[in-house]
């Protein structure tokens, strides 16, 4: 079973990464476009400034993902460093328990909040508010995936902070 579920978010993380790096390319060409019509052709673009809000609610729900798989978010190092056997499995096991929580709770609101929604439109696109709304579930959904992958199969690499 360990292994269907490491094989499955490898590939679903990847993915994912991938996703939320074109996201980022997206967002950037479009601010760049932007910035072009509105200071070069004195024409503003009203859309650029909607698609590049949600395009950024998208990749940083999808870049959340990758983050929890890299164990990057919940920190509590100090401690899984100072504990040994049965107390570090335990601290394992809540911090795994908290984040699933947590990222329920956030799939739940969010699923709720875009069905509420799905009617109402962007003010200068002609699509619904809930596709940025399900940014929140899809993200989470992933999330739930990648800190349940890291549980079974932590990268134990430190992440790295110059001062």
């Amino acid at each position: 079973m360990t292994r269907w579920i490491l094989a499955i978010d490898r590939v679903v993380i990847n993915a994912v990464w991938f996703l939320a790096a074109v996201l980022l390319a997206a967002v950037a060409c479009l601010g760049l476009y932007q910035v072009l019509i509105r200071f070069v052709l004195n024409q503003p673009s009203p859309w650029t400034e909607e698609a590049i809000g949600r395009l950024l609610i998208w990749m940083v729900m999808l870049g959340v993902a990758v983050a929890f798989r890299q164990g990057a978010l919940v920190s509590v190092d100090v401690l899984l460093r100072l504990s040994r056997g049965g107390l570090r499995r335990a601290l394992r096991l809540v911090v795994l328990a908290g984040s699933l929580f947590f990222l329920g709770v956030i799939a739940w609101v969010g699923f709720d909040l875009a069905w509420r929604i799905r009617f109402q439109t962007f003010a200068a696109l002609p699509i619904s508010i809930s596709w940025a709304y399900l940014a929140l579930p899809v993200g989470a959904s992933f999330s739930m995936l990648a800190v349940i992958a890291h549980y079974l199969d932590p990268i134990h690499r430190e992440l790295e902070s110059q001062q």
